[in-house]
């Protein structure tokens, strides 16, 4: 067995993990979680979670520290993140909003969740 498959296991694994947590956070801060891991011809988007008007389209990053996992979520993941955020809208319509935003949920490894409000937001 190679050492790549084995790490592509570990980094998946991981990656279910920081997910829980951050459902778990989400939820227990009211939080109602309309997708799970939604894969759509354009992309994935971890969670899609909904609160008082506010729809969040959330990628979620485990690594060692907060800055290391902030600096995982490239440009070109932000756009396709978006993209998919508007299928998954078109397919949709019964999810009622005000606000649409795109969040970024950190893990470190403590296992601690950190949310960035609105990260993908630029003036």
């Amino acid at each position: 067995m190679t050492r790549q498959p084995e790490r592509g296991r570990t980094a998946w694994r991981n990656g279910v993990q920081a997910e829980s947590i951050a459902e778990q956070a989400l939820t227990t801060h009211g939080w109602q979680i309309l997708l799970r891991r939604a894969r759509t011809p354009l992309g994935e988007i971890d969670l899609v979670a909904l609160k008082e008007g506010q729809l969040s389209f959330i990628e979620v990053k485990k690594r060692a520290t907060y800055a290391h996992a902030a600096e995982c979520l490239s440009a070109r993941q932000r756009g396709r993140i978006m993209k998919a955020a508007e299928f998954l809208l078109a397919i949709h319509p019964e999810w009622a909003y005000d606000t649409i935003v795109f969040d970024v949920i950190l893990v470190d490894e403590t296992g601690i969740p950190r949310r960035i409000r609105n990260a993908f937001w630029q003036n």
